[in-house]
């Protein structure tokens, strides 16, 4: 009698066998790892390189759905708030895009769920939107993003979004409305072009209510205009005394920094920005340096302000990349010496060991790379 085919009994192994195995077969597969071949044989199994398999497609709207996705054992968890860098192959190409997450932490089934509204300008979200059907496999980032109520969260919060800005804070309220302890005093004001186009209508005002500590505003920009300062002052009158989560499109968000530095609250406000930070030039006195690749022993000077994905592929280094503007992570490589300099923020960092993302770090000194 056959033995029966490895790949479906291996999702059957608990974790505590998997690592074993992998660690026994590692000097039978280099230079692959056993993770890489695990990964071959169901891409969920990869702890390497996560993934997940998307177990239901909800209409929401005419224009958005929401992807239920089964993540794999590479996955390690998110905080309501947060989004999500999806990798999805189109005609054999494998593109990046991040995502709010729209799901709390803690779902019983274990599955997440990002809300994908179609730009019908783009390549990836009319695909995720009109041709990912069930059992589809995507491949995933770590969940990412600062906006996030605290674990002990103010007494009293304001929100404030429109379009596909209330994403994130679905997650949050959904996370609230689970919530045991004490749920703060919350106001959501939320703006779309029209009731149709609303995200969550139903479930926004099903939550608000039942929940006497929601208050929700909703707004339709085609029938009332958009959602100014003095439409937030109106409709929140003590939006001061308010920790506020702001999301949306530039312009909102724009407005919204102004009027909150006028009176001198800038600290409470949080925004969220859908687009990835631009990189900033170098400052005053930044240097570069000469950069190793270790595994290649090619060596480059590494001018400041130039990411190092630029100057390993000018040396001919195989990098590892993926969508170049420092939100899928894959372009993670090990840092052996040296330290880098956040090409967004300035900021100088990293410790021997410690992965680097390649396309949005510069050098600053003498560094090694393990690539």
């Amino acid at each position: 009698m056959p033995l029966p085919p490895l790949s479906p009994l291996l999702p059957l192994l608990p974790h505590s066998l998997l690592s074993p195995l992998q660690a026994a077969a590692s000097w039978l597969t280099s230079p692959l790892s056993p993770d890489d071949y695990l990964g071959l044989l169901d891409p969920l199994l990869s702890a390497r390189h996560p993934a997940g398999r998307v177990r239901a497609v909800r209409k929401e709207g005419p224009e958005a759905v929401t992807l239920v996705i089964r993540p794999g054992r590479g996955w390690a968890g998110h905080m309501p708030g947060q989004y999500l860098p999806v990798g999805v192959e189109i005609d054999g190409v494998r593109h990046w895009r991040t995502y709010s997450l729209t799901s709390r932490p803690d779902a019983p089934d274990g599955t997440i769920a990002v809300t994908v509204k179609e730009d019908p300008r783009g390549r990836v979200s009319p695909h995720l939107v009109h041709r990912t059907p069930p059992g589809t496999i995507l491949r995933l980032g770590p969940a990412q993003g600062e906006f996030v109520l605290p674990d002990l969260p103010p007494e009293r919060v304001l929100f404030v979004t429109a379009g596909s800005g209330i994403t994130p804070v679905m997650s949050i309220l959904r996370t609230l409305a689970r919530r045991r302890a004490p749920t703060p005093d919350a106001v959501l004001l939320h703006s779309a072009p029209t009731p149709e186009q609303c995200l969550f209508r139903a479930e926004l005002t099903a939550l608000a209510a039942r929940s006497p500590w929601l208050g929700l505003h909703l707004t339709y920009t085609r029938a009332h205009g958009r959602l100014t300062p003095d439409r937030i002052a109106g409709a929140c009158a003590d939006w001061r005394d308010r920790d506020a989560w702001v999301c949306g499109p530039p312009g909102l968000l724009a407005a919204a920094e102004r009027h909150w530095a006028a009176q001198g609250l800038r600290e409470r406000l949080r925004l969220e920005r859908f687009r990835p930070a631009p990189l900033l030039p170098p400052g005053p006195g930044a240097t570069g340096g000469r950069v190793r690749f270790g595994r290649s022993g090619i060596e480059a000077d590494a001018p400041a302000g130039v990411p190092l994905l630029a100057i390993g592929e000018a040396g001919g280094v195989a990098m590892p990349y993926g969508c170049r503007a420092g939100v899928c992570h894959g372009c993670l490589v090990p840092l052996v010496d040296g330290r880098v300099r956040d090409l967004r923020t300035g900021e100088v960092h990293g410790e021997p060991g410690g992965l680097i993302q390649t396309c949005v770090n510069g050098a600053t000194g003498p560094l090694v790379l393990d690539v």
